[in-house]
């Protein structure tokens, strides 16, 4: 059973307990093929590289089901994003009550604020202005004109400027800089989904292998695979990625 993950799964240590779970339970080996950005894993499993692919849910994930390379997107698990900000804190985020304290208070002072190019941040920051009723002001908000998506904090360093980034590559040293500190976290109103996908009808998977995915998938998401997932959280010191279940409905009454 071949697996491609995206990178943070592994980075965090979480996938490799999980997968040593199931091939525990199931009594079928199995192996990480790809642990990349999603630059990597998408291809890898349309090529047919690997039978199981997770990922956040994004326009890649569905493109693979309409496409008929993916079955159904199912989520497994969420992972969270944080507020990383100036040491010295300006406008007081570590404070903040929830991530919409936090973004209004650095509205409210217009402290500067980066927008990054990253989809997974963009769709947090979109949904806690929405929510906070905050209308996005030129006089605060800067571009993230970083070389890479792992450099804004470098680029919010320069400018003492706060940013939503992930929590795993914040806190794993694949982003970061001298003088910018995590300074919220914990609010499940900033987290993403993670997706598992199986074979589609046009993916090259063999019947044995699409058998193979769907069971372990299953296990993913039954009581058993969510436990394995709380265990390795425990194990990897987290939590990095939370249950299916943990996060709340979020409605059109939640935002002004």
């Amino acid at each position: 059973m071949q697996v491609a993950a995206v990178g943070g799964l592994v980075l965090c240590g979480i996938w490799p307990h999980v997968a040593d779970a199931a091939s525990r339970a199931l009594g079928l080996p199995v192996q990480t093929v790809t642990a990349a950005p999603k630059e990597g894993v998408v291809p890898a499993f349309a090529r047919g590289d690997a039978q199981l692919l997770l990922i956040h849910a994004s326009d890649e994930a569905m493109s693979l089901e309409a496409s008929g390379l993916a079955a159904a997107a199912r989520v497994w698990g969420w992972n969270q994003h944080v507020i990383a900000g100036p040491a010295q804190d300006p406008a007081g985020v570590r404070q903040a009550l929830n991530g919409q304290d936090a973004l209004r208070r650095i509205a409210d002072t217009r402290s500067p604020f980066i927008a990054l190019r990253d989809p997974g941040s963009y769709t947090v920051v979109q949904r806690l202005w929405r929510q906070a009723g905050i209308r996005p002001d030129a006089r605060w908000l800067r571009a993230d004109t970083s070389p890479r998506p792992q450099a804004v904090l470098q680029l919010a360093a320069e400018l003492q400027a706060y940013a939503v980034v992930g929590h795993i590559p914040l806190h794993f040293g694949k982003m970061g800089a001298p003088g910018v500190e995590l300074l919220l976290q914990g609010d499940p109103q900033m987290r993403r989904p993670y997706v598992v996908l199986t074979p589609g009808p046009r993916h090259p998977a063999t019947a044995p292998q699409r058998a193979a995915a769907q069971q372990l998938a299953d296990y993913l998401l039954s009581v058993a695979g969510q436990q394995a997932l709380a265990q390795a959280n425990h194990a990897a010191q987290g939590p990095w990625v939370f249950a299916r279940d943990s996060t709340p409905v979020w409605t059109a009454a939640d935002e002004r």
